[in-house]
């Protein structure tokens, strides 16, 4: 039996509805949208946590992001260290099933030598290693924005490089179109992690782009055309797939990594009016919120050879689900990685009984969440960064009220009670895992820069 193919697909900031099949009037995603006609659609996939690096340590280590050594949003500075190297990501497993691995985009789980990473399984990478980069400079955004000497940050296997005026999605695009071709000279299989920054400030695009959608208001126009030179990036590595007469074997992965952004570092022109050029869908909340819009997040599978292709799914799942699902279906043992995920491959084939009432928890600063079957608890909620919690309780009824407008706490008393336990619990365990594992080690986890 030939061993399948992996590609894991990431944008940043991409809001649950910004994708033309999930209903959005203005964004389009055709090539996105042809791998949900041939795989499957999910309606209620879970990013596991509202910011950027403990969401991406989560999807690649499938634990919660705490147990995986990254809590917030990761320092960019050159001696910011991040992912810790005793967490086995899905690369570094891979690769003792005779896997290549590459990754190129966006890595936001450190920079110091030792958190890059070729630290962690990946044979080839190439990108930025900080949160966000100005696209044709390839200059740390942070930088440029806190009045400190300007940081480039563009590497390729551990060397800076520089590419001064190339749009980055392009980059990357380029570079995953090459490596397949090479990988399928090689007759090897591997694994490819592609996280697009786009649709993340600074939002830049190039004109082309921006004129298939001058028709509309610019915080839309710009939102479309990052989106659609992402959508067209991942359109021409399905076709080398093709070309390559490896898709049918090729396992693919899409989501985003956490709600869009309300930052008003997002209009580029001084306005300071929160941001609104993504799309919840009418979830409620955004980036850094417990609340559905904060993690809530489109997302796509396929493997023709395996997968039904046109499904949609409604059960729930989350990404540190993917991490145990791949490990499995290379013939692996995922549970020797103690992951806080699952093997959802019976979900997604619809060969086995989905566990409806799993529950799934979250944690953001002194926000606390868990999902059990059709009922959503929120502590300490956040609609926004930097805006004081809503409710102190909150639970909703996910099933009738997908915008969690209604809070239930005191109607489903019993129901609010047990869960408030449930999810008070989990949080004391994760903060003595926490001590216990990474709190006195230098792993450079908590500063809220990008």
């Amino acid at each position: 039996m030939r061993k399948p193919n992996f590609i894991i697909i990431l944008t940043d900031d991409q809001g649950y509805g910004d994708l033309s099949c999930m209903g959005s009037d203005y964004v389009q995603t055709p090539n996105l949208d042809k791998i949900a006609e041939n795989g499957v659609l999910f309606t209620n996939w879970y990013s596991s946590a509202p910011v950027c690096s403990p969401s991406r340590a989560s999807l690649l280590t499938g634990k919660y992001p705490a147990n995986a050594g990254v809590r917030s949003i990761l320092a960019g500075h050159r001696t910011a260290t991040g992912l810790h190297p005793s967490v086995t990501t899905i690369a570094s497993a891979l690769k003792q099933f005779g896997y290549q691995t590459a990754m190129f985009g966006k890595w936001h789980l450190g920079v110091a030598q030792g958190s890059r990473p070729n630290d962690h399984g990946f044979d080839q990478w190439f990108g930025f290693l900080a949160g966000c980069i100005d696209y044709y400079s390839h200059i740390f955004y942070w930088s440029l924005r806190s009045g400190v000497d300007a940081l480039h940050d563009l590497w390729e296997n551990g060397t800076e490089v520089y590419d001064n005026g190339r749009y980055f999605t392009d980059l990357i695009t380029e570079r995953a179109v090459k490596y397949i071709r090479q990988s399928a000279k090689d007759s090897k299989p591997f694994f490819l992690y592609l996280p697009y920054n786009a649709p993340h400030y600074p939002m830049h695009a190039p004109k082309e782009y921006m004129e298939r959608f001058e028709h509309l208001p610019w915080e839309k126009q710009i939102m479309a055309a990052m989106i659609s030179a992402m959508d067209d990036g991942v359109g021409k590595v399905i076709d080398e797939l093709h070309r390559q007469n490896i898709y049918e074997n090729t396992f693919i992965f899409f989501m985003s990594d956490n709600g869009p952004s309300r930052e008003t570092a997002n209009w580029l022109n001084g306005c300071t009016d929160l941001y609104r050029g993504g799309t919840t869908k009418g979830l409620k909340g955004h980036k850094f919120s417990l609340y559905e819009g904060g993690i809530r997040v489109p997302a796509i599978m396929s493997w023709p050879e395996r997968i039904p292709a046109g499904r949609i799914i409604d059960d729930y799942a989350i990404a540190m689900d993917i991490f145990p699902t791949i490990i499995k279906a290379v013939g692996g043992d995922a549970e020797q990685y103690e992951p806080d995920g699952v093997d959802i491959m019976d979900m997604v084939t619809n060969s086995g009984q989905w566990q409806q009432q799993r529950e799934i928890f979250w944690e953001m600063d002194e926000q606390t969440a868990m999902r059990r079957g059709r009922y959503k608890l929120v502590l300490n909620g956040r609609l926004a960064e930097e805006v004081p919690p809503e409710d102190d309780i909150h639970l909703s009824d996910l099933e009738k009220d997908s915008g969690e407008r209604e809070n239930l706490k005191s109607s489903l008393s019993e129901v609010t009670s047990d869960m408030v336990k449930s999810a008070k619990s989990w949080r004391d365990n994760i903060e003595k895992s926490w001590r216990e594992k990474f709190a006195d080690k230098s792993n450079g986890t908590t500063t809220h820069s990008e």
